[in-house]
C-alpha cells in the first residue's frame, strides 16, 4: 500500500509539472503612449503692450478767413494756410481678443482684438512771419511780425480690429484692420502784431474716430520656456508679439474766432495720423 501511495503521489507531481510548462507564458504590458498634444491658437486671450508712436501728424490741410482783412493775413503769409506738426512718443495698454484656428497645427487662424493704450503725444510748433504795413513809411513803423502757433496731442488710441493669418504651428503672421478712435487735443493760436496777446483761438479737444491696419507676427512660447514662469494666470499658452499699425483719425474743421478783440474769424481743417510699433504679452486660454 506504502509503494502504491507513493508511486501515485510521484505521478500526479510529475502530470502538473507537465501540464505547467505548457501553460502560455504571461507577457510584459504593453507600454502606454501618450500623444503630445498639438498646439492651436483657437482660444480667447487678453495682454499688455508697449511701443513708440512715430510720425504722429496734425495736418492743417487748409486755413480760410471770414473777412478780407484775413484772407489778406492768408495770402501775404503772415498766417499760415497749411500747417504741420509732427510728434513721436510712449505708447502703453493692453488688449483682448479672440482666435479660432481651422486646422490644428499649420493652418488659417482668424480673430478680433480690442485694445485701449495711452499716448504721450503732445508738441508745440511756432510759426511767424515780417511784412511791411505800407510803402512810404520808415522802417521801423514799416514792419510787423505775427506769431502763430500750433500744439498737436493725441491722449490716447484704441482699436477694434480683425485679424487673419497662417500659423506654422507656434508661430502666427497675420494682418490686421479695423475701427480706430483716439483722444485728439489740438490747439490754433494767432497772436496779434508785434505782441504777445492772443487774437484767434481755435480748440479740438474730443474722441475722433477712423480706421487702422497693419501687421505682425505671434509666437507661443513653450511650457518650459522662460515666459512660462510668467503664466502667473496659469492660462493654456503664453504668446508673445510685435506688430505694426498705422491710423487714421479722419478730419475736422476747427473754428478760430477771434478774441480781444480782434476782426473776424478763421477756419482750419485738420487731419491726425499716425504711425506705431509695439511688443505684447497675451495670456491664452482655452484648448491648448
Amino acid at each position: 500500500m506504502k509503494k502504491l501511495l507513493a508511486a501515485l503521489a510521484a505521478f500526479t507531481a510529475l502530470t502538473g509539472a507537465a501540464a505547467a510548462a505548457d501553460l502560455p507564458r504571461r507577457a510584459a504590458p504593453p507600454p502606454i503612449f501618450t500623444p503630445v498634444p498639438v498646439f492651436t491658437w483657437t482660444g480667447a486671450y487678453f495682454g499688455i503692450n508697449a511701443g513708440y508712436v512715430f510720425d504722429a501728424d496734425t495736418r492743417v490741410d487748409r486755413t480760410v478767413g471770414s473777412q478780407a482783412n484775413n484772407n489778406a493775413a492768408l495770402v501775404t503769409g503772415l498766417r499760415p494756410i497749411a500747417a504741420r506738426v509732427r510728434n513721436d512718443g510712449f505708447t502703453g495698454g493692453g488688449q483682448i481678443g479672440y482666435n479660432y484656428q481651422f486646422v490644428t497645427g499649420s493652418g488659417i487662424v482668424v480673430g478680433i482684438e480690442a485694445d485701449a493704450a495711452y499716448t504721450d503725444l503732445n508738441r508745440l510748433e511756432t510759426f511767424s512771419n515780417t511784412t511791411n504795413l505800407s510803402a512810404g513809411v520808415t522802417p521801423s513803423a514799416s514792419q510787423f511780425t505775427r506769431v502763430n502757433q500750433y500744439r498737436g496731442g493725441l491722449d490716447f488710441l484704441g482699436t477694434v480690429r480683425g485679424r487673419i493669418g497662417y500659423a506654422f504651428d507656434r508661430f502666427l503672421v497675420y494682418g490686421t484692420g479695423g475701427f480706430a478712435y483716439g483722444g485728439v487735443n489740438n490747439q490754433i493760436v494767432f497772436y496779434g502784431p508785434n505782441t504777445s496777446t492772443p487774437f484767434f483761438v481755435g480748440r479740438q479737444n474730443n474722441i475722433e474716430t477712423g480706421y487702422a491696419y497693419g501687421g505682425g507676427i505671434e509666437y507661443a512660447v513653450p511650457t518650459d520656456s522662460f515666459f512660462s514662469r510668467l503664466n502667473f494666470f496659469n492660462s493654456s499658452a503664453v504668446t508673445v508679439k510685435v506688430e505694426y499699425l498705422h491710423f487714421e483719425l479722419g478730419n475736422r474743421t476747427i473754428p478760430i474766432p477771434g478774441v480781444n478783440g480782434a476782426p473776424g474769424a478763421y477756419a482750419a481743417r485738420v487731419r491726425n495720423d499716425g504711425d506705431l510699433v509695439r511688443a505684447g504679452i497675451n495670456y491664452k486660454f482655452g484648448t491648448f
